[in-house]
Order: structure tokens, then C-alpha cells, then sequence
């Protein structure tokens, strides 16, 4: 069997019903419309959101909390994973995202004191909690802020 010898099955498929072309069709006139009513016209019928005149949900719920657009998006690194390095190497956002600790830059990155640092890094990146500045230069290491 090839593509084009495909066909549906026996009785599977149904003609379109050809609705308001002319009284002869059977479905002429209304075009199974119905007489009147919102439904009848052209337009007509209210959306799925519609709740019949009930209050609807959305209204119904208080509006909580707001979004800030100033937002700073910061990628977080704690310490502990930055043992996957070798010693003395340059650690920075690009090789943090090549090496998958991050998934973006966004609006920065910034490394965070949890966990112990068992290698001597240089590590360049926009923010360091305080914890992880000291962790970092006890362990032989340089703080860089980019």
C-alpha cells in the first residue's frame, strides 16, 4: 500500500451540509438558524466565558498582587557547584552556561555561599553574596565583579 491508495473507511466520512443555498437545499432561508434570537444572527451567540448573566468568575475573584516590570531576573550558583572546575580557572557566565549550571544570563548572574569550595577559582560574574566572596578567597581565590 502506498499514500496515495489511502482512503477512509466505508461510511467513516460525511458529506458538509451546504447550509443557505436556497429553499430547494432543505436548508434554505434560516440556514438551520433557527427564527430569532441572538443565535440567528450574524455575530451572534456570546463566547465561552459567558456565564448567563451570572457574575462571572473573573469578576468574582479579588485582584491580588501586582508586577513589578523593574525586576531583576538573576541566574543563582552556590558554591558548591562550582567544585566541578579545575584550579585556577576563570569561571564566568559563559562557562557557567556551557557547563549547564545556568539555563540563561538573564540580568545577571550571582553566586551564593551554600555548600563548601574545595578548589581556586577566579570567578567573574555581576553579584556574590558576601558569605560566598570570603568562601571564595579562603579557598586561594579571586572575587571579580563584572
Amino acid at each position: 500500500m502506498k499514500l496515495h491508495q489511502l482512503k477512509p473507511a466505508e461510511n467513516s466520512t460525511h458529506k458538509r451540509k451546504r447550509v443557505g443555498r436556497g429553499t430547494g437545499s432543505g436548508r434554505g432561508t434560516t440556514a438551520g438558524r433557527g427564527m430569532n434570537g441572538q443565535n440567528s444572527r450574524s455575530g451572534g451567540g456570546v463566547g465561552p466565558w459567558f456565564e448567563g448573566g451570572q457574575m462571572p468568575l473573573q469578576r468574582l475573584l479579588p485582584k491580588r498582587g501586582f508586577t513589578n516590570v523593574f525586576k531583576k531576573d538573576i541566574s543563582i550558583v552556590n558554591l558548591d557547584q562550582l567544585n566541578m572546575f579545575e584550579d585556577d580557572q576563570v569561571v564566568d557566565s559563559e562557562v557557567l552556561l556551557e557547563r549547564g549550571l545556568i539555563n540563561k544570563v538573564n540580568d545577571g548572574v550571582k553566586i551564593l555561599g551554600r555548600g563548601k569550595l574545595e578548589k581556586k577559582l577566579t570567578v567573574k560574574v555581576n553579584a556574590f553574596s558576601e558569605t560566598a566572596a570570603e568562601a571564595i578567597e579562603a579557598a586561594g581565590g579571586k572575587v571579580e565583579v563584572v
